[in-house]
C-alpha cells in the first residue's frame, strides 16, 4: 500500500508539491501528461490550480485524478520540506 496525499500545493509551471501521510514529501510534474485523454481539461493554468486533496488522492474540478501509486512512484524527488514555491 502506498502513502495517502494530505496536502497539495500547484505552481506555475504544472507541478505539484505534496506531503504524504508518512511524513514524506515530494514534486510532480505533470506536464508530460497534460495532453493525455482527461488530463487536457487540466492544461490551462487556472483549471490546474483547482487541484485538491480527495480521500487519499488529488483531483480537479475537471474530475481527473490520479492514482495514490502513480502519485507516490513518479514523484520526481522526494524532500523533506515544502518551501515557499511560487503559486
Amino acid at each position: 500500500m502506498y502513502p495517502s496525499v494530505i496536502n497539495v500545493i500547484p505552481n506555475k509551471n504544472f507541478e505539484l508539491y505534496l506531503e504524504f501521510d508518512n511524513g514524506e514529501k515530494g514534486v510532480l510534474d505533470m506536464k508530460p501528461f497534460l495532453n493525455i485523454g482527461v488530463f487536457k481539461k487540466i492544461s490551462k493554468i487556472d483549471a490546474f490550480k483547482k487541484v485538491r486533496v480527495s480521500f487519499d488522492t488529488v483531483e480537479w474540478d475537471s474530475g481527473a485524478d490520479l492514482d495514490p501509486e502513480f502519485i507516490y512512484t513518479k514523484c520526481h524527488e522526494k524532500i523533506n520540506s515544502i518551501t515557499n514555491h511560487s503559486t
